[in-house]
């Protein structure tokens, strides 16, 4: 794996656990357990978009 492989990887990985918090949130029938999973799922895009640039956190670069 080369080095500039590794941050779209770790990019990736971010926006995926970012985006499954987010439908357990969506499935979630307690206020605050959906409000904590949309927090931390946001806080994980932010995180990403951060440490691999804007954009980083919503979609795959082409």
């Amino acid at each position: 794996m080369s080095d500039e492989s590794a941050p779209s990887v770790r990019a990736r990985q971010m926006r995926d656990t970012a985006q499954e918090l987010e439908q357990a949130a969506q499935r979630a029938t307690d206020p605050a357990e959906r409000q904590r999973l949309t927090y931390k799922a946001r806080h994980i895009r932010q995180k990403s978009e951060e440490e691999n640039g804007p954009g980083s956190g919503t979609m795959d670069p082409m």
